[in-house]
């Protein structure tokens, strides 16, 4: 069964044509994103934060939950060769993070890919991707890592993973100096 992508207000179930070929490849690119992330340098993830809140109206869309439920959140900073690349954000319902998910509560530093691809229960949607822009929550997160003078665009992708009936919504979003390193390096 192919579960859909994770869609609210804002996101495509396609890549815009006028992106570039790069920009199609990652938005869409299948399989964890850490691994494609390896095949361009050395990986270091460090987490933001970690936190319970309510879901945001976006996020609850994106994961079939009512608005404002209790969600568990995970927010991390991927850097390559020393240049933060990747900021994702991952949330899951709050009673799942201590059930089903409750892996996701002990990652640490280890990408999430980890506890994802190694269960045949685990189901995930096709990709939605945006430019992302406020009220979505993860704007306010992306660019909290940005120095304030990189007004590049940002633009993300999601999905959501499903276990037994409950999700986990995983965004990513692609930071300039990501762009501007596969510009550099575009057979990688």
């Amino acid at each position: 069964m192919k579960v859909p992508a994770p869609l609210a207000p804002g996101w495509l179930s396609a890549v815009p044509p006028s992106l570039s070929p790069a920009h199609k490849y990652w938005l869409m690119r299948p399989g964890a994103l850490t691994a494609g992330l390896r095949k361009l340098g050395s990986v270091q993830l460090r987490v933001l934060r970690e936190y319970a809140q309510g879901a945001p109206v976006d996020e609850a869309l994106g994961m079939g939950i009512v608005p404002a439920s209790p969600v568990w959140v995970r927010e991390i900073l991927m850097s390559i060769n020393g240049v933060d690349s990747v900021v994702a954000r991952s949330l899951t319902p709050l009673a799942a993070s201590h059930g089903i998910w409750q892996g996701m509560r002990r990652l640490r530093t280890r990408p999430l890919a980890d506890m994802l691809y190694h269960d045949r229960t685990i189901e995930r949607s096709a990709f939605a991707c945006r430019r992302l822009a406020w009220p979505v929550p993860f704007h306010a997160t992306a660019r909290g890592v940005l120095a304030r003078t990189d007004a590049g665009a940002l633009w993300a992708r999601r999905s959501a993973f499903w276990r037994h009936g409950q999700p986990l919504l995983v965004a990513e979003c692609f930071l300039p100096a990501f762009w501007a390193g596969i510009e550099r390096h575009p057979a990688r």
